[in-house]
C-alpha cells in the first residue's frame, strides 16, 4: 500500500465494528471488579475465588487467541465476526440470569471466546488495510479502544451495580452487540491468505493447559500461600510450555510463527507488553477492591476512581501515535514508561496518605505513561518483522497481553487475599496490608518495563548505524 493511497470510509467502518465488540467484550472485563465484595456474599465465596470471573474470562481468550493466527490466514474476517458476535450475545444472555457462580463463570467463558476473536480481528484489518504511514496513529486509536475500556468497567459496573443490579452490566451492553453484527456485516471486506499448512492441535493443547496451569497456581497462593501445591503447578506449567514449544517449531505444523522473537527488539517489546499489560489490568483490579475494603468507599466511588484515568488515556492514544509518527517510537515509549515508573512509585510510597482522590490522581499518572507507551510497543515490534507476519505479531502480542492481564488479576488478588484469609486485625486492615504488596509488585514491573525499554531502543538506533 503506498504512502498515497487513500483509506475508504468503508475500511474505517468495518474496523470500528470489531473494535467496538472488543470494547464491550474488555469492558465487561473489569466491570465486575468493583462487585467482587457482592458478589463475594451472595454467593458465599472468597476473593481468590471471585476473581476467576475476570481471571478466567482473560485466560480464555488468551486461548482463543492462540488460532487466531491460523484463523485470520484462512478464513475471511466477515465470517468470524458474526461467529463471535453470537457467542458474545449467546455468554452475556447467560451472565446476566446465571442463579450461581458457575453458571456465571461459563458465561463469562463463552464471551471470553469472542473478545479472543474480536481484539486480534481488529488488529488484523489495521496491519492489512492500513499504511504504514498512518500505522502508529491508527493503533494509537486501537490501543485507546483496548485500554479506555478495562479502566471504564469499574465505572460502568460501579454506577450499574449502584442504581440498578449487578445483572444490568450484561443486559445493558446488548444493543451495542447488535449495532457491532450488524456494521460488521455490512462494511468488513478483507481476503484472506489462504494459508495451506493445517491446524496445530497438539500446540493448541500443550499451550492451553501450560497457561491453565500457571493461572491456577497463582490462583492458590491466596489459600495456601507459596507452598508445595504452588512450587508444584508452577512447575508443571514450564514444562508444559516447554513441551508447546519444541512441538510448535518442530512439527509439520505451528501454531504460531515463534520466529518473530528471533528479532531482539520483538522479544524485549513483548516483554514490556507484558509487563505494561500486567499493570494496567491488575492495578484496575486493586484499586477499586482496596478502596472498598479499606477506605471504605462504595461501588460507585470506588469504579469512579478509574474514569478520569481513562479518559486521560483515551486522549493521549491517538497523541502517542502521532508523535510515533512524526518523531519514531522511542519518545513516545520512553516518556510513557518514565511516567509509568512515577505512577507506579506514588503509590507504593504514599499509600498512608491514599485517599479516593489521591487513587485518582496517581492513577492518571500512571495511566497516561501505559498509553504513551502500550500502542507504540505492538507498533514498534511489527515494523521490525515482514509484512507477512503481521498476523504473527498481532497474534502472539494479543495473546500476551490478554496472558499478562489474567496473571496481574490472579498474582495480585491472590496477594491481598493471603492477607485477607490469614492476616490478623480488621478486613481494611489485611487489606491495606496486601495492598502495599501489590504496590510494592507495581514499582518493580515498572521499573523493569523502563530499563527493558532503554535497552531496546539503544540496541535499534546501534543497528541503524
Amino acid at each position: 500500500m503506498t504512502t498515497t493511497q487513500r483509506v475508504s470510509g468503508k475500511t474505517y467502518g468495518g474496523i470500528f465494528s470489531v473494535a467496538l465488540l472488543s470494547f464491550i467484550g474488555i469492558l465487561t472485563e473489569t466491570a465486575t471488579n468493583v462487585t467482587y465484595p457482592e458478589l463475594s456474599r451472595v454467593f458465599n465465596i472468597s476473593l481468590d475465588t471471585t476473581q476467576w470471573i475476570t481471571a478466567g474470562y482473560l485466560l480464555m481468550v488468551t486461548i482463543i487467541m492462540g488460532t487466531t493466527s491460523f484463523l485470520l490466514k484462512r478464513v475471511p474476517i466477515k465470517r468470524l465476526q458474526f461467529v463471535a458476535v453470537a457467542a458474545f450475545i449467546i455468554g452475556d444472555i447467560i451472565c446476566a440470569t446465571s442463579m450461581n457462580f458457575p453458571v456465571l463463570l461459563f458465561g463469562r467463558f463463552i464471551q471470553a471466546a469472542a473478545t479472543g476473536l474480536s481484539t486480534p480481528m481488529m488488529f488484523q484489518l489495521i496491519f492489512t488495510q492500513i499504511p504504514r504511514h498512518k500505522l502508529g496513529s491508527m493503533t494509537g486509536v486501537a490501543a485507546m479502544i483496548i485500554s479506555f475500556a478495562p479502566a471504564l468497567g469499574p465505572t460502568y459496573g460501579g454506577i450499574v451495580a449502584t442504581n440498578m443490579s449487578w445483572r444490568m452490566i450484561f443486559w445493558l451492553i446488548l444493543p451495542l452487540a447488535l449495532i457491532s453484527l450488524l456494521l460488521g456485516q455490512w462494511l468488513i471486506t478483507n481476503i484472506p491468505l489462504t494459508e495451506s499448512k493445517p491446524f496445530s492441535t497438539a500446540s493448541f493443547v500443550l499451550l492451553a493447559l501450560s497457561m491453565t496451569v500457571w493461572i491456577y497456581s497463582l490462583s492458590v497462593i491466596g489459600k495456601s500461600g507459596f507452598g508445595l501445591r504452588f512450587w508444584s503447578c508452577l512447575i508443571i506449567s514450564l514444562i508444559l510450555f516447554a513441551c508447546f514449544v519444541k512441538v510448535n517449531v518442530s512439527g509439520t505444523t505451528e501454531l504460531v510463527d515463534l520466529s518473530i522473537f528471533h528479532h531482539l527488539p520483538v522479544a524485549l517489546n513483548g516483554w514490556n507488553y507484558f509487563n505494561q499489560q500486567f499493570v494496567n489490568i491488575g492495578i484496575s483490579l486493586v484499586i477499586p477492591v482496596y478502596a472498598q475494603y479499606t477506605l471504605h468507599a462504595s461501588a460507585f466511588i470506588s469504579g469512579l476512581i478509574l474514569l478520569p484515568g481513562a479518559i486521560c488515556g483515551a486522549i493521549i492514544s491517538p497523541f502517542a501515535g502521532h508523535l510515533a509518527d512524526r518523531y519514531g517510537f522511542r519518545f513516545p515509549v520512553m516518556l510513557g514508561n518514565t511516567l509509568f515508573v512515577i505512577g507506579g512509585l506514588s503509590f507504593w510510597v504514599l499509600q498512608k496518605h491514599l485517599t479516593p482522590w489521591l487513587m485518582m490522581v496517581l492513577f492518571i499518572i500512571l495511566r497516561s505513561g501505559f498509553n504513551f507507551a502500550f500502542s507504540n510497543t505492538i507498533s514498534n515490534a511489527t515494523v521490525n518483522v515482514s509484512a507477512e507476519n503481521a498476523a504473527d505479531v498481532s497474534s502472539v502480542f494479543n495473546m500476551i497481553q490478554q496472558f499478562a492481564g489474567a496473571t496481574g488479576v490472579v498474582f495480585l488478588a491472590s496477594l491481598m487475599a493471603i492477607f485477607q484469609n490469614h492476616g490478623t486485625g480488621s478486613m481494611a486492615t489485611r487489606t491495606y496490608a496486601g495492598g502495599r504488596l501489590d504496590f510494592i509488585m507495581t514499582v518493580v514491573l515498572t521499573i523493569m518495563t523502563l530499563v527493558i525499554s532503554m535497552a531496546n531502543y539503544h540496541y535499534q538506533a546501534k543497528n541503524k548505524q
